[in-house]
Order: structure tokens, then sequence, then C-alpha cells
């Protein structure tokens, strides 16, 4: 009897062991962490000419790799699908720019902040002397744009609700539409209007640069898994301190050369 009582102990805690291994653990194991994203999000994650998915983010998920000594893997899909793939175990973690709210943790849990941003305006260069702010814009007289699934989707809805909205399946769609004068205004995160501005503006946009919102992003992962979290926190502080993610920031943020290696 006692023999048989510590078999089956032995495989109750074997069992919960890899129950809560965590993503990390399983990555090291596997020797591949594989990340979810959707790479249209300049500067965090793109498509350079040569077809390699580059960016902020994807730099800082490099050095994370190396410091597990893995490899990375790269699950690109669209933005609206990554938290429905991340549930069902398609890849490790979502590192897409994805802001944190409280919608989104009651289905998965965040990392720390990897940087606050907030939603600006990029609006057509014609409404420039009309519209000063967002209120301005809130007007059944002017249209919407923002990705389909983003927080700028739901700044666009909450607070111009009055507004004519529509949503893109790209950040790349939505700001044509106002560039070729088809919509009055863009929503989104002001890291990708500064860079959208100077790749897609062509001198007929103007940024609305004060933020109508402040928004944590961070890397999601499945619910409960706090190891996980915890190491990749413990990550975050060590390349905040050590140099490493002012020189990836300075890279992404700061100069605008790569502009040039994009598709």
């Amino acid at each position: 009897m006692k023999k048989s009582l510590i078999v089956v102990l032995l495989s109750l805690l074997s069992f919960v062991g890899s129950v809560f291994a965590g993503i990390i653990d399983d990555a090291v194991k596997r020797g591949t962490l594989r990340v979810g994203l959707n790479p249209t999000y300049m500067p965090f994650e793109m498509t350079n000419k040569q077809g390699e998915i580059v960016g902020f983010e994807v730099d800082v998920l490099k050095a994370m790799a190396k410091s597990m000594g893995v490899k990375l893997e790269i699950v690109s899909m669209s933005y609206d699908g990554l938290i429905p793939s991340l549930l069902t175990e398609k890849f490790d973690l979502i590192a897409s720019g994805m802001t944190v709210n409280q919608e989104r943790n009651l289905r998965v849990n965040f990392a720390d902040p990897l940087i606050m941003t907030g939603q600006t305006l990029l609006i057509r260069k014609e409404l420039a002397d009309k519209v000063k702010s967002y209120r301005d814009l809130n007007s059944s007289d002017y249209k919407i744009t923002s990705k389909i699934g983003t927080t700028g989707e739901v700044a666009a809805k909450r607070l111009l609700n009055k507004a004519q909205y529509y949503s893109y399946n790209t950040e790349a769609e939505a700001v044509l539409e106002v560039v070729n004068g088809k919509a009055d205004a863009f929503v989104y995160d002001a890291s990708y209007n500064i860079v959208a501005l100077k790749k897609l503006g062509n001198d007929r946009l103007v940024f609305l640069d004060k933020p109508i919102t402040y928004e944590p992003q961070a890397f999601a992962l499945r619910k409960g898994d706090y190891d996980s979290i915890n190491w990749i926190n413990n990550f975050l502080s060590q390349i905040k301190n050590d140099g490493t993610y002012d020189r990836l920031y300075n890279k992404w943020f700061k100069r605008t050369d790569w502009l040039t290696e994009m598709e």
C-alpha cells in the first residue's frame, strides 16, 4: 500500500509540474521561442524588402531568445486572430504592440509594459485650420478610420461616436484612405503615426500629436503562467538597465534611415 501510494504521489507531482511548467520552460526544452505577431505596425514589427520581419519589438524578442539560449520563431497572422491563436497554443506569447486593457486581460495575462504610447490623429492637410483636436472631428460630417481590433478602433468609436467610422485590415490601408482624400482622419498609436507621416503622408497629412489616450503595451501570455511572466519581467528590467533597451529604442524611434529598407 505504501509503495503504491508513493507511486501515485510521484505521478501526481509529475503531472502538476508539467501543467505549470510555463512557456519559458517549454521554449528552453524545445529550443525555440514561438511568438505571434501581425507585422504591419511600424516601427514595432514590419516586413522589409527582403521579406524579413524586423522592428523594435522583434529586436527585443531576439535579445530575449538569445538570453534563453533558443531560436526565435515568428508566427505571422492577422491582428484579430492573435489572442484566439495564443489560447489554442499556436505559439507561446503575443508581441504585436498589444495595448493592455481590461477586456483583453480577462482572456490573457500581461507582462510589465514594454513601452507607453497613446492614440493620436493624422488628418487631411485641408482640415488643419479647422480641426485642432479630436473633439472637432466628433461630427457626422467626418469619416474616421483605424485598424480593426485595435485600441485605435476603440478610441475612435468611444471618443468620436458621432463621426462615421470605417475599419481596415491594416494600418496602411486606413492611412491611405486619408491620404487619398476618401476619409478625414486616422486614429492610431503615436509611435506608428510619426513614421506613417514620413512614409505615407506625402505632405497631405497633419499630425495632431497630443495623445487622446494613454496606453501601456506589453507581451501577452496564457492566463496563470506566472513563472514565465516573472522571467520576462526580470529580462525587461535587465535590458532597461544595461543599455540594450535604449540602444534598440534609439535605433527604431529616433532614426528613420531604416525606412528605405521597408517594402
